[in-house]
């Protein structure tokens, strides 16, 4: 228990500073929402003191010294309610972030899980069967995906698959004759839209999670207990996952947490390439407009998720490493 509370103890400390972090970051950014909507109307003439303060009242822009502002952002964060976006107006920053959030989880949340998975099962039989072509394929294999960035392979998949052999749709997550709705039919043709994007998350992920788990095995397989279990005639799967691998997995783990708590950030350039409707879309589009109330709930999730994330990672590695707990 002393563990566990040790480690909310640096939670709930660390939660505050992001959360101080996340009011004064999009403050300290040169200009203002404000300043933006007057560069297009001082097209037509002047603006004068009024309209600019009818621009400020009608965006919402916070008043009153930053202090006030930091109290009203500490009863927003508690309440939820982070007002009307900037960009999106008059849309809530609460009914965006609910309308992009089930995206991001199917494409990204979803592929992110399954390359964990495949990758540190292949890493581990390719550690097992190391020095052997099941060793060389998937770690060649693995180091040639993994130096391709996520635009370029996106890229080169939006135009052969694409563009070229129409196999995928280009662009959005459905097409233009369907509605959201919760239907067989839509629920397709979603996933039909998520599929190119998600293969592109898949292909440059893969490599880290298979040479990580790799790498990290190779280590275990020298140990002593290792040794122990094969000279007592264990099974060779039993050594591999129950021996080698629990204790190998420990880094693997640790990279997992921090993907699997950036999920809600989205994956900003795949979806920009794709035309995504997800976070990391509106994110781009939040940053590019100064939209400060929907850049705050989007870092604050960005920042909540990666924290709880990692508080499970290290609870995770109590139970599966009892030496941590020291």
């Amino acid at each position: 228990m002393r563990y566990i509370a040790r480690k909310l103890g640096l939670f709930v400390l660390t939660l505050w500073a992001a959360i101080t972090l996340n009011f004064l970051l999009p403050r300290l950014m040169p200009g203002s929402p404000t300043d933006a909507a007057i560069a297009k109307l001082s097209q037509n003439g002047p603006v004068t003191a009024a309209t600019r303060a009818a621009i400020e009242a009608q965006l919402g822009v916070p008043g009153g010294n930053l202090w006030d502002q930091y109290v009203n952002y500490l009863h927003q964060v508690v309440t939820l309610d982070f007002g009307v976006s900037y960009t999106f107006y008059p849309q809530s920053v609460s009914e965006l972030i609910g309308q992009a959030f089930p995206y991001t989880v199917l494409l990204v949340g979803l592929v992110t899980v399954v390359a964990f998975v495949l990758g540190t099962l292949i890493g581990v039989f390719a550690a097992w069967r190391r020095n052997t072509w099941a060793d060389a394929l998937p770690t060649l294999s693995g180091s040639f995906l993994s130096t391709f960035p996520y635009f370029w392979t996106a890229l080169l998949l939006l135009f052969f698959l694409g563009y070229v052999l129409h196999w995928f749709p280009t662009s959005g997550a459905y097409g233009p004759t369907a509605s959201p709705a919760f239907s067989w039919d839509f629920t397709v043709d979603a996933l039909y839209h998520a599929l190119l994007p998600a293969l592109t998350i898949l292909l440059t992920s893969l490599g880290g999670w298979i040479l990580g788990m790799r790498n990290a095995m190779i280590g275990t397989l020298g140990d002593d207990y290792v040794t122990f279990a094969q000279a007592n005639g264990l099974k060779g799967g039993t050594v591999a996952i129950k021996y080698a691998a629990r204790n190998a997995i420990l880094p693997n783990l640790t990279g997992f947490g921090l993907a699997l708590g950036g999920v809600v950030g989205g994956s900003i350039l795949v979806e920009q390439v794709f035309g995504y409707p997800g976070i990391g879309y509106l994110l781009f589009n939040s940053v590019i407009g100064q939209d400060y109330p929907l850049m705050q709930a989007l870092f604050l999730m960005i920042t909540v998720s990666v924290l709880v994330a990692n508080f499970i990672v290290d609870i995770l590695y109590g139970v599966l490493d009892p030496r941590t707990r020291r």
